[in-house]
């Protein structure tokens, strides 16, 4: 039974429909959303499928969904944000703005290293548990009390969860706002960009249910079946006291039920960003040009935060990588847009990102989460995309 795609799709950018088709008929999506703005306006704007399966509720023009890390890109522009209005200098010690991050020989690291995952602090010695992390401050006073894993500024590692906290409560202290605040009062506002740090329970029954699809278990592989050089991570994946492994084991349980009201309607803002692909799509356009007559930040401070900070293996997750301060640039292991595109994917398959060179922002956002390399629902669409652009000349 062919499957059923509302919404619109400007001449010259059908392939992406197409894609987004065949990311159902191919690639199980269950229910998801695609946008693409061009010269700030909207270019293609499609969704379809289910939001809920189990309770037979259709993907609609406002549903929303949770997009893990992609929720990162949304935080970093906070912070640049603050950076725009003279409030927050990056190349300032984090201890200028929040003090007790001085402990344990942390009173130099900038605030740059936090937004490049450069701080050393991508885990924690113990655990928080889960319910005092919800609440926040258990989570930022056991990261300013915590020793970095490796001299800050000498390498990059994904802090995969604790990126939200760090820079979250350096925009805290500026702002006097949660960050989730700023980004409703600052950003999602003014914008009319629907995306929540933090959702409010009016916004609940908006809210797609991830599926996941089934995981590898890295301990059923024999690391002698693993090529040679994938073994490294492939022993990684089985220790776990790897620092990938503990990198996303910072809260106890380590994996909260991101389906669930209390992590919801908490603030993770790393991992728990909820909102349509519309309005990612919408705020990276902002970021680049006018969007109904508002810039989100000057050319001189985007041409900063989009500059390259690190760039080759990343010791939490071991795969090459090349970062900006809070974005990620296009590399071997993430297909952006053209060079000089920077964004976010997230976990399980969402991504969002802008393409500064063909003034070009795109988001896709799933409700059906893959894990691991072997996704090719965004890049299939960032391909058609790219095919679409090409054939226009």
């Amino acid at each position: 039974m062919g499957m059923t795609i509302s919404g619109t799709v400007e001449p010259g950018f059908e392939l992406v429909k197409a894609a987004f088709e065949r990311n159902f008929a191919e690639h199980g999506d269950i229910g998801a959303a695609v946008a693409v703005y061009r010269d700030g306006r909207p270019v293609v704007d499609l969704w379809g499928g289910s939001a809920d399966p189990a309770a037979g509720r259709p993907w609609e023009r406002d549903t929303m969904t949770l997009v893990y890390s992609a929720t990162k890109g949304v935080l970093a522009t906070a912070a640049h944000l603050l950076v725009e209005r003279g409030q927050l200098d990056l190349d300032a010690p984090v201890t200028r703005y929040w003090p007790e991050f001085a402990a344990a020989g942390k009173g130099e690291i900038p605030v740059r290293w936090l937004l490049s995952h450069q701080a050393g602090l991508a885990a924690l010695d113990k655990p928080v548990p889960l319910d005092a992390a919800l609440s926040w401050d258990p989570m930022v006073e056991a990261l300013a009390a915590q020793r970095p894993e490796w001299q800050p500024g000498t390498a990059h590692g994904y802090h995969g969860r604790t990126f939200g906290w760090l820079v979250g409560e350096v925009i805290r202290r500026i702002s006097g706002r949660t960050p989730g605040r700023f980004v409703a009062d600052e950003i999602a506002g003014p914008l009319g960009v629907e995306f929540f740090i933090g959702l409010p329970e009016a916004e609940r029954g908006r809210v797609a249910r991830l599926n996941y699809a089934p995981k590898l278990d890295p301990s059923a592989v024999s690391i002698e079946d693993v090529p040679e050089e994938l073994r490294t991570i492939a022993a990684a994946m089985q220790d776990p006291e790897s620092l990938m492994n503990r990198a996303f084991q910072v809260t106890d349980p380590a994996d909260p039920d991101f389906n669930s009201l209390a992590v919801q309607s908490a603030e993770i803002p790393s991992s728990n960003g909820i909102g349509t692909a519309r309005g990612l799509a919408r705020l990276y356009a902002a970021l680049i040009g006018e969007v109904d007559g508002i810039r989100l930040l000057s050319p001189s401070t985007l041409a900063d935060a989009v500059r390259e900070q690190a760039v080759g293996i990343d010791r939490v997750v071991m795969m090459p990588s090349r970062i900006a301060s809070g974005y990620m640039l296009s590399s071997g292991g993430l297909e952006l847009g053209g060079p000089g595109s920077f964004g976010h994917p997230g976990r399980g398959g969402s991504l969002a990102f802008a393409d500064p060179a063909r003034a070009l922002s795109f988001a896709y956002v799933p409700n059906y989460i893959i894990e691991g390399a072997l996704d090719p629902r965004g890049s299939g669409l960032v391909a058609a995309l790219n095919q679409a652009l090409d054939q226009a000349g």
